[in-house]
C-alpha cells in the first residue's frame, strides 16, 4: 500500500467539487439513481477521487437495483479500508479509502457470488479511467 495522504480541509475543499466533498469528506450521500456511475457499463478502473487510489475493476460491478453504482470486491484487498458506522439509527459498515480516508459508500452482505458483499458507493467519490 502506498503512504497515507493528509490533507487540511481547505485544500481538500479546492481540490474537489462541492459534491464531491460532501460525500466523501463529510461523509454525503448522493441521492440514489443520480450519480454518473450508477448505470455506467464502462470498462475500466474506479479510482478515488481524491487521492487516484485504484479501487475497483469495472468486471466487480453489477446492477443491484438500489441506485449507487455496487460492486462485489475492491480492486485489492487493502484498497478499502472499513470502520462501523452508527449513524443516522443504523449498524452499517463505512467504506473508506485505505489511503486518504475518503467515505466512499457502505458495504453490506447482500451482494452476489462469490463474495456475497455489495460494496455500495456514490459516484462522487469514483473516478472511472480506462485499464491501462
Amino acid at each position: 500500500m502506498t503512504d497515507k495522504i493528509t490533507k487540511t480541509e481547505e485544500e481538500w475543499r479546492s481540490q474537489l467539487t462541492p459534491e464531491q466533498y460532501q460525500v466523501t469528506r463529510l461523509k454525503g450521500t448522493e441521492q440514489a439513481f443520480t450519480g454518473i456511475y450508477a448505470h455506467s457499463k464502462e470498462p475500466g478502473i474506479y479510482h478515488c477521487i481524491c487521492c487516484d487510489q485504484p479501487l475497483f475493476d469495472s468486471d466487480t460491478k453489477y446492477d443491484s437495483g438500489t441506485g449507487w453504482p455496487s460492486f462485489f470486491r475492491p480492486l485489492t484487498e487493502d484498497a478499502v479500508a472499513e470502520e462501523r458506522d452508527v449513524s443516522y439509527g443504523m449498524i452499517r459498515t463505512e467504506a473508506l479509502c485505505s489511503r486518504c480516508g475518503a467515505h466512499l459508500g457502505h458495504v453490506f452482505p447482500d451482494g452476489p457470488a462469490p463474495t456475497g458483499l455489495r460494496y455500495c458507493m456514490n459516484s462522487a467519490s469514483l473516478n472511472l479511467k480506462p485499464r491501462e
